[in-house]
Parts: C-alpha cells; structure tokens; sequence
C-alpha cells in the first residue's frame, strides 16, 4: 500500500498535477475567536476570516457594538474530525449532538466537526449551520439587555445559522433547509403554542417543532417591519412581567391571524431575505500559526479537559497529560494547560509546579496565575484558614492577572468567589469585579445568578432582575429553576433576604468556585 501511495503521488507530481494541501494542526487567532483545527493552512484560515465576518453580520444585525473588551474573552473553537468526535467529547447524552457550546467566564468554548458529511454544501448538518447556530446564542446572550422567550432564542439562532457569504455580498434570512421536514411535515406548533412554551417541559417532537416554528416566525418578526415593530413591543410586554401569551395577543394582536400569516409565508413560492454587501463588514484580521510540538501532542487531552471535567473524568487525562507535559518542559502553553489538568484531579502539588514553569517561561501567562491562585485559595479553604494574610497572597496572584489583563473575566470571578471560600463578606471591590465579570461574560449562567443573588443582597432589585430574567427563560433550563424561583418572589413584591427565603434559596447557592 506503502508504494502505490508513492507511485500516485510520483505521477500526480510528473503530470504537474496539484496535490491537496498537507492538514496539520494550526491555531488561528482574530479579534472574537480562536481557532484550532487540523486541516490544511489555507482551510484554517478562511474558516476564521468567515467566523469574523459572521459576527460582524451579528452585530449589524442586531446594532451591536463591537466592544474592545471581548478581545480578552474570546470564543475558543475546537474544529474535530467528526460528528462522531463532536458526540464523544459530549459525553452523556450526544448521540444525535452535531455540535455543542458552553459560555463560562473562564473560557468560552464550542465543538464543531471539521466536514460536512461527504463535502455535500447542501448537507442538512453542515457543520457550518451549527457553529453559526451557537455563537448567535453566544452573541445574543452577550449583548441582549432584554430576557428573550425560548421560541425567539431558538429562532434567532437558526434564521442566523444560515447566513450565506459571498464574494462581494452575504444573505441572512435564506431558507432553513435542515429544518425542512419538521416544517413540512410535523404538526405545526401554531403561533399561540409557541408563546406557551416557556413554563413547561417540551417533548423531543415538541422541540423539533419550537426550533422549526420559532425560525418560521423570527423569519417574519425579523423581515416585515409592522410585525417587527409589533415583536418590539411584545419583548417590552414580555419583560414587565406580562404571561408570554397575554403580552403577545396585546402586541401582535390576533394570534390566529399570525399563525395564518407564518403558514402563508412557508408556502410562499420564494421567501424574502436580507442581502448586504460584504463592505459593510469589518476586514477580519487572522493569525495563523502551526501549534509547536508540545501543543500538538496535547491537544486531544486539551479538548477533554477544556470540554468540562470533575475530579475522576480529570483523572485519566492527568495521567496521560503528565508524561508528554514534562517531554515538553520548555512549552509554556503545555504547561499552562497542565496546571488546570492536574488543579481538576485534585494534584494541587502537581498542579502549582507547572504554573510556576509556565511562569518562569512566560510571566506574562494568566493562565498559569490564575490557577496558581487557585491552588492557594482551595488550600486555604480546604485547610479552614483564618488567617487573613493568607488569603491576602493567594488572591495576590489574581491581582497579577488582572493587572495584565484588566478584563480578564476568570480572574475576575475567582477574585469575587475567593470571599465566599474564605467565609467572609465581600468587599467593594469584590463585588464591583463581580459586576465587572458579568458584563464580560453574561453568556455563564452561573456567574449570571451569582451576580442576581449579590445584587439582591444588596438591595438593587432592578439589576437582580436583569440578570436573572434571562436565566428564568433559557430555553435549556426547566420551568422551576432557581433563577425562574427567585424572579417570581421579585413578581410578587418581595425583595432581598426575604425573595431569596421565599425561592427557597440562600447566598451560597450563588457561590462560585
């Protein structure tokens, strides 16, 4: 097999025919996103430049600013072979998962397969549909002052999810071809189904059809401009309190109407959609460079770990880690990455000796002293100091990083959790770094309600709401959920102390670790 490899590509060179590109693992880093993929330089590339520009339709979209902070608080994207990677690296749960994301003020992170089954563009699980699908999510939630029902969070993401670039312009709004069958063939939730989803479990079939129907009428909230200012006043409506329904009928009027005009426009002949010019997008700006040695013999247990682990999922990627990790002793990356490895198993010895590598090889590395720092603080805790000059050195080291980076959100929170480990009352400046952590990133759902239960104690009702409001309806959450709890003690007139008894909920529920 070895030779009639060689013998192809001896004739392929002889007839100056073009060979395909070498694929090789590369890190491609712009303004909102890293990149890693192992694919050929020329793929890696362009896939970044089309994820920029992709924002900046966001954005536009949207009327969004383009704020200098996310620059620190990237999305990490790990670009795998396979849907069937994409399912193992979910774990539990992803045997129909082509795709997933996770925002966390310590890193947000989304999985993606590399190709499309077989290379067909009009494939229904273009994994491009996916990604677009869930960094909408992430850029909704990001920069969305209002909370959204679970019909439009769904919708948004997928009448985004198809937007279509090309050479001189990009389409929104174009078909949800993969969505085709449950449209054409379920039961068709109807318009007021729709704006009744938000308080009740919904089936596998009844989600299929909320994700189908919620991007048949995102498609008309968004393109027709009376129903579009009608859904401005339905979202106003929607966060005063007002039940979905109830906002709805005031809003968009008769909801039988509606349902009329969303079947019409799926039977329409040609559906309408939004075509810009690509000038009306920022230039992206992409680095690219081939991981070292050390990164690219790591990565695959960087992708598990950075998946999400507890102390025994840790385990096992420790111990393959450490051995290549200490091949590559003079990596600083390599060293960062095992220092959160061995800090997840528990190996806090292990785990502080490669921050300190990685520190004497880069100190300007924030990864290694935020997990330094966290060494400290859970031996501190685990030991029940008390003694403040002790807590004092171990949040020293925080300070460092946010010195570097003043909107570095991790270090942010870990400052703001540190008081909680300690049994101490936050300070000021605790709480304004939990403040400053949400703003950063309001994507992390727990970073979000300790933010709400902080703001509460506090006495600011109206920032407690905004923060939890989204919360209560996210369209992954169940009905009765903590935030969901707490918003309808806020409902009834309730405010501090006294909403966090009624929901059942104390302080250190919110904590963060």
């Amino acid at each position: 097999m070895r030779f009639a490899i060689r013998g192809v590509m001896a004739a392929a060179l002889a007839a100056g025919v073009a060979l395909p590109a070498q694929a090789e693992w590369y890190q491609a880093t712009s303004k909102h996103f890293i990149v890693y993929a192992n694919d050929n330089a020329d793929a890696v590339q362009k896939q970044a430049e089309q994820l920029e520009r992709f924002d900046g339709a966001l954005r536009l979209i949207r009327g969004l600013d383009d704020d200098a902070a996310d620059a620190s608080n990237k999305l990490t994207v790990y670009v795998v072979a396979s849907d069937a990677a994409v399912q193992r690296l979910f774990g539990t749960g992803g045997k129909n998962i082509a795709g997933f994301y996770d925002g966390r003020a310590s890193g947000s992170v989304a999985f993606t397969p590399g190709r499309n089954r077989g290379g067909d563009p009009s494939d229904s699980l273009d994994p491009q549909i996916v990604l677009f699908h869930e960094y909408a999510h992430h850029v909704l939630l990001g920069h969305q002052n209002l909370a959204v029902p679970r019909w439009y969070a769904e919708g948004f993401a997928e009448f985004m999810s198809t937007t279509r670039f090309d050479k001189d312009a990009f389409w929104i709004g174009a078909p949800a071809q993969h969505r085709a069958y449950t449209l054409l063939l379920g039961q068709g939730m109807s318009a007021e189904k729709l704006f009744a989803a938000d308080r009740r479990k919904l089936s596998e079939a009844e989600t299929s059809e909320l994700y189908a129907r919620g991007w048949l009428l995102t498609h008309l909230v968004a393109l027709d401009p009376t129903r579009r200012s009608q859904f401005a006043t339905y979202l106003t409506l929607f966060n005063q309190g007002v039940p979905s329904v109830e906002a709805a009928t005031k809003a968009f009027g008769d909801l039988k109407a509606l349902n009329k005009e969303m079947n019409a426009r799926l039977s329409a002949s040609k559906l309408p959609a939004l075509k810009l010019g690509n000038d009306r997008l920022p230039k992206p700006d992409v680095t690219l460079r081939p991981l070292r040695p050390g990164e690219k013999a790591m990565i695959a247990l960087r992708m598990r770990s950075d998946r999400g682990v507890n102390r025994t999922t840790a385990q096992p990627i420790l111990e393959e880690a450490t051995p290549i990790a200490a091949k590559y002793a003079d990596d600083p990356v390599v060293q960062g990455w095992l220092a959160e490895m061995a800090l997840d198993a528990g190996r806090y010895d292990a785990a502080e000796a490669a921050a300190d590598r990685a520190l004497a090889l880069d100190p300007k590395s924030t990864q290694a002293l935020v997990y330094k720092a966290q060494v400290h603080l859970r031996r501190a805790r685990e030991a029940h100091v008390t003694d403040p000059a002790v807590w004092k050195e171990a949040r020293s080291w925080l300070l460092k990083a946010n010195k570097l980076d003043n909107n570095d959100a991790y270090a942010l929170t870990l400052y703001y959790s540190s008081f909680g480990m300690a049994r101490e009352k936050p300070t000021a400046n605790a709480k304004a770094a939990l403040m400053q952590a949400y703003l950063l990133v309001p994507q992390d759902e727990s970073l979000g309600f300790a933010y709400g239960v902080q703001s509460l104690l506090d006495g600011k009702t109206a920032e407690a709401r905004a923060a939890l409001a989204p919360l209560a309806y996210s369209p992954h959450a169940s009905a009765d959920n903590p935030a969901a709890r707490l918003l309808a003690q806020l409902d009834a007139g309730k405010t501090g102390t006294a909403a966090l008894s009624g929901a059942q909920a104390k302080p250190e529920d919110a904590a963060l670790d």
